[in-house]
Order: structure tokens, then C-alpha cells, then sequence
């Protein structure tokens, strides 16, 4: 039996969700389209007519997507990448050169400056060629030291840190630990205070890049002291520093050859001047630089679907079985008519929120937030589809196709690389929750009081009033809208009338909302622990996010000639099947089994079921379900590689 893990530090569930209360970004001074769609109200003036780049924007990403898809097809090699687990120093070099590292990097700084929309392109580009190398970019640019720096880092740090981020330095994000995943209140890596430095001292997990970084973005603990406010603050560190180790090279089903490891800190002295913004304000410049650095994973995923639409295509019109391709066979069929309306809709949604985080004119936290759990589990989803058209060769791996003959197709390692985006960057179920937060913060804003055990009468009594004044005019807009005239929305109607989908859009838009109030006033301070209901209210938003996207550039490429039939018909595909999902989800909202569920898990973790495990052997090894991460001295040769080090 493994023995329990030692230095736990022990948290209370409110401790844990105040600290992560605090680090959310409360006010909304700018609209937002799905907040006003969970809300019940469908805003199409705010996504539509579609956003469209600037001329110049257009020319600058243009040029540079040309350099990188030649170089792409010349100079990466998936399947060498694939074999040997790792990225060749002479492709990061290349990248390098091309001025890959700075995508995003203002030319001041030496970047190429170019708009999130392009950025987006060129990761669904890189990603679909490799995605591994897709992951090195995304992680460095996104959510490494180049994206906090441009939101929050002083003129001294942009200038020392950019110039190198965008033309040499790799950098990673650390913020992960042995014992600490999506609950940060727990965080044990600490960054105590001496004179104008502090002392970094902890572990830090799943580092991508922290294997080859030159510089790291570490969150860690400052004790709160004299003349120190304290709390989980934000570190740029070189990787190089003495008492930093790179313990393990972690390996994956998927993305073998992402640089990811475990990362030691001991007694490791950060200038002071290194530390971005405050103290204590670590968490909500993670979750800031989150908000667009999100859209990175949705970009590769929409990449994704478009390679398995193009191999589900050629394959089943190449493949014959009984007497016709295997494309006109529905079951079949309807597989590949899920995967292109899919990928029509996932690319939308990608444009549509990349555009509206260019022109800084919308909110996008919820938009970014959704692009990600929607483009995961959709990708995850197509590419599962692909292996089921290829049957057997899905199954098999590209190296051995070729070896026998066959066209070296790798769709089993398409399925293992996109899994991990259902886990990466926040996982589904936390994508849920992180959602359904901000989806009831108006809710919360004039009730949370009422339904909070902490507080006192009066203030209760004193929230109660003020629900009474917010539902007294929300509930009625909530009966009638748009969506019940036949005549609405009559500009999507050209050929395949997409107005159709609009209206269902704005009606569910208020039935979501209802029911999302209806689940307010049934569980009130127990609904936060409805994960279940809470999680198919925001997958019912999700729907209707891409449905309205979906229409909304299918209008777009047809006033500007470019595929518009076809696209409307796409549109048109996508959101029949996506009705069909929304109209199961409201029936599982209150028919299903979740209360069961917990009766089961309780019953399980009590061992009430250990005779089901009987007449099996357990190939597991013996150890520690979590690594000891005590402070201390490193005990391990060190296992950082810096690319052409």
C-alpha cells in the first residue's frame, strides 16, 4: 500500500474559493456577448455584422503565415518528432529566425506585432504540421513570460525581457504543483522577502517548456510581514539561476515532444525589480493573461478538425465497400457531416472571439472561456469519429502503415495529442465551473448575500430587497422576444434560411435563463454544488455561442462572395445537430442521475463495492499517489536542455 503523502497544506473549502473569489476579475466595464446570452438576452448587434481586421493587420499576419507554412513544410518533420520525443534544436532554431518566438511581441520590442486573429491562424497552422511544436509556441507566447509582461509588467521589464522573448529566449509558465491543481489556495512554493530580492523555494509540476526555458513565469507564496502585503505573486526568473533544477522530463501518451518537466526552487534570489505588479496579485494576473491566452488551444483544435476532415474525406471516397466509397454509407456519413459542420462552427467561434479580443471592444472572458471547452471536447471528438471512419489503419500507428505500404496517415496520434486539451489550461470540469461563475455573477451581485450562510439577518434582509427590484424587471423580458416572430432576423435567409436558427437561438437564450434562475431559487446556497446542472447549463450556452457564430460568418463569407452558399449550409447543418444536443441537455437538467451518482461515490469510497474489483491484477507500481514536494536541496542530476545550449 503506498504511504500517505507528507506536508500536506490543509485549506477549507470557503478559504479555497474566497482566494479564488478575490482573483476574478469582478466589474464588467465592457459588454459581452455570452454573458448577455446566459443572462437571456441575445445581443446579435454585438457580434454582428462580424468584425473584420484592418487592411494592414491583414497584410502583415498574410505575409508571415506564407513564410511559416513553407518552412512548416520543409523544415519540420511530424513523424521524426513523433519518433524521437523531441523537437530538433535546428526547427526551434529556424523558428527563431522566422521570428516565431515573438508573434504577438510589439515590433518595439523586436516582435512581428501581429493581431490575435493571425496569431490563432498561425498556431492552427504550426499545430496541424506538429502539435508539438504548436504547444512550444502556444505556451511560450500565450501564457509565458510575453503575455503577463504585455498586460501588467513595467516599461524597465518590457524592455529587458521582450527583445529576448521575441527573437532567442524560451519561456514557460509555472504555476502548478505536486499537490496543487485548480485550487491555488493550497500553493506551498514560497518567495520570502530579503532586502530587494526574494527567496524562491518550492516544486513546481508539468512545466511545458520548463525543460528548455530561459525564463520562467513562477507564481509563489510571499508571507505577509512588515512592509509586505503578501499573497501568490507573479516572479519572472532565469530558468539558469543557481538552486533551480529541473528534476524529470515528464512523458505523455500525446505530445511527445513537448518539453515538460519538474522544476526545483532552492534558495533561489529574484531581484525584486523581476516581480510583476504587486504582491498578492499573482492569481488575477494568471487568470487575466488566461482570458485571450485561452484562445491559443481552440485555434489548434480547429486546425485539428480541418486535417480530419481532409483525411475523412479522401479516404472514404478512396475506400469501397459493398459495391459504393464508404461515404455514402449514412453511418458513415453522418460522421463526416459532424465533423465538417464542426469544423466550420469551431473556426467561427475561434474568428469571432480572436476579432473581438483584437478590437478590445467586448468583454471576452466568457467568450475565450467557452472557445476552449467547446474546441477541446469537439476536437477530441472529431478526431475519435476519424479513427472510427479509418477502422483498423485508425488504429494503427503512421510508422507502421508505411512500413507495410500504406499512406503514413496518424490519426491514432491525432486522438493522443488533442486529449490533453480536455486537461490543459483548465480542465472541462473546471471550465464548467470557472463559466458558471461568471454566467450568475449578475445573479450573485444582487442575491449572493440571501443565500450566503456566513451572512447576518439585516444583510440578508437588505440583499432580499435588492433581488426584489433586479428580478421584478428581469423576469418578465424573460416570457417574449424576437425568437417568437417568424419575420426576425430575415437577413440570414439566402437560399438556406439560416434566420431560423437565430430565432431558436434567442428563445433558448431565455429558457436558459429561466432555468438557470429556477435552479437559483430551488438549491440558493447549495447551488454550487450542483456540478452536474451546473455543467449543462453552461454547455447549453457553449451551443448557442457556436450557433451564433456559426451564422454570423456564414453571412460574412457571403457578403463578401467567398464560399457563402456553401458556407450557409454549413451553418445550417451545425446548428440542427447542435439543437438536437441543446434539446438533450435541458431534459438531463432534470432528469438524470445525479443524485444517485453521489450515493454510488459514497458508497464506493466507503468500499461498499471492493468484491466488484475481485479477479483482476493491477499492473500499477508501488509509490506514492503524489510525489513529496518538500522544500530542499535537489537530490537529482539536472535535466534542463536550452535549445542549442
Amino acid at each position: 500500500m503506498s504511504a500517505p503523502t507528507e506536508n500536506r497544506s490543509t485549506v477549507t473549502e470557503r478559504e479555497a474559493r474566497q482566494v479564488a473569489e478575490a482573483a476574478r476579475e469582478r466589474d464588467w466595464h465592457k459588454p459581452s456577448f455570452a454573458k448577455e446570452l446566459f443572462l437571456g438576452r441575445f445581443r446579435l448587434d454585438l457580434v454582428h455584422p462580424h468584425p473584420m481586421p484592418g487592411e494592414q493587420s491583414v497584410r502583415r499576419g498574410e505575409e508571415f503565415l506564407a513564410k511559416l507554412r513553407a518552412f512548416c513544410e520543409a523544415e519540420i518533420d511530424s513523424a521524426r518528432i513523433e519518433r524521437e520525443a523531441r523537437i530538433p534544436d535546428e526547427v526551434v532554431a529556424g523558428l527563431k529566425e522566422l521570428g516565431a518566438l515573438g508573434m504577438k511581441i510589439d515590433p518595439k520590442y523586436g516582435g512581428l506585432g501581429l493581431s490575435q486573429l493571425y496569431y490563432n491562424k498561425a498556431l492552427a497552422l504550426v499545430g496541424s504540421v506538429s502539435p508539438a511544436v504548436g504547444a512550444l509556441l502556444s505556451a511560450h507566447q500565450s501564457i509565458g513570460v510575453p503575455q503577463p509582461l504585455k498586460m501588467f509588467g513595467t516599461e524597465e521589464q518590457k524592455e529587458a525581457f521582450l527583445p529576448r522573448c521575441a527573437r532567442t529566449d524560451i519561456s514557460a509558465f509555472l504555476l502548478t504543483e505536486p499537490d496543487v491543481g485548480s485550487d491555488p489556495a493550497r500553493l506551498a512554493t514560497t518567495a520570502v522577502p530579503d532586502g530587494d530580492e526574494y527567496v524562491l523555494d518550492g516544486v513546481k509540476l508539468w512545466t511545458t517548456n520548463g525543460v528548455v526555458a530561459d525564463l520562467l513565469v513562477v507564481m509563489a507564496r510571499v508571507p505577509k510581514s512588515e512592509g509586505h502585503k503578501g499573497g501568490i505573486t507573479a516572479f519572472v526568473v532565469e530558468a539558469g539561476s543557481e538552486g533551480i533544477t529541473v528534476e524529470h522530463r515528464n512523458a505523455f501518451m500525446g505530445l511527445r515532444g513537448i518539453e515538460n518537466g519538474v522544476t526545483r526552487f532552492h534558495r533561489v534570489r529574484v531581484p525584486a525589480g523581476h516581480r510583476i505588479g504587486p504582491e498578492g496579485a499573482g492569481l488575477k494576473i494568471a487568470l487575466t493573461t488566461l482570458n485571450t491566452g485561452r484562445l491559443s488551444l481552440p485555434a489548434m483544435c480547429a486546425g485539428a478538425g480541418k486535417w480530419c476532415l481532409k483525411i475523412a474525406r479522401e479516404w472514404s471516397a478512396e475506400r469501397e465497400q459493398w459495391g459504393k466509397p464508404l461515404a455514402l454509407h449514412e453511418a458513415v456519413g453522418a460522421k463526416i457531416s459532424f465533423i465538417a459542420a464542426t469544423t466550420f462552427a469551431l473556426e467561427a467561434v475561434l474568428d469571432l472571439s480572436s476579432q473581438m479580443a483584437d478590437e478590445d471592444r467586448n468583454d471576452i472572458r466568457i467568450e475565450a472561456a467557452l472557445a476552449k471547452l467547446y474546441g477541446s471536447e469537439m476536437a477530441w471528438r472529431m478526431a475519435d469519429e476519424l479513427v472510427q471512419i479509418r477502422g483498423g489503419r485508425g488504429y494503427e500507428t503512421a510508422e507502421s502503415l508505411k512500413a507495410r505500404g500504406e499512406r503514413a496517415v496518424p490519426a491514432e496520434q491525432m486522438l493522443r495529442d488533442l486529449r490533453i486539451n480536455r486537461i490543459f489550461e483548465g480542465s472541462t470540469e473546471i471550465m464548467h465551473l470557472l463559466i458558471a461563475r461568471e454566467a450568475v455573477d449578475a445573479h450573485l451581485a444582487v442575491a449572493g448575500d440571501l443565500i450566503d450562510p456566513a451572512k447576518s439577518l439585516p444583510e440578508k434582509a437588505k440583499a432580499g430587497a435588492q433581488a426584489g427590484v433586479f428580478y421584478a424587471k428581469w423576469l418578465p423580458k424573460l416570457v417574449a422576444g424576437p425568437g417568437q416572430l417568424p419575420s426576425s432576423y430575415g437577413e440570414f435567409r439566402h437560399g438556406v434560411d439560416l434566420s431560423t436558427h437565430l430565432r431558436y437561438i434567442e428563445r433558448t437564450s431565455r429558457r436558459l435563463a429561466r432555468a438557470t434562475f429556477y435552479g437559483m431559487s430551488r438549491w440558493q446556497g447549495r447551488m454550487e454544488t450542483k456540478q452536474g446542472f451546473l455543467g449543462r447549463i453552461v454547455d447549453i450556452g457553449a451551443e448557442l455561442f457556436a450557433m451564433s457564430a456559426a451564422c454570423v460568418r456564414a453571412e460574412r463569407l457571403r457578403t463578401r462572395d467567398e464560399h457563402g452558399r456553401e458556407a450557409y449550409q454549413l451553418a445550417d447543418a451545425f446548428c440542427r445537430q447542435a439543437r438536437v444536443r441543446v434539446e438533450e441537455l435541458f431534459g438531463r437538467l432534470w432528469t438524470n442521475t445525479d443524485d444517485l451518482d453521489r450515493k454510488v461515490v459514497k458508497g464506493v469510497l466507503g468500499g461498499a463495492y471492493t468484491w466488484l474489483e475481485e479477479g483482476i491484477v493491477d499492473p500499477s507500481q508501488d509509490g506514492p499517489w503524489i510525489a513529496d514536494a518538500t522544500p530542499g536541496p535537489s537530490a537529482h542530476e539536472n535535466a534542463r536542455r536550452p535549445y542549442g545550449g
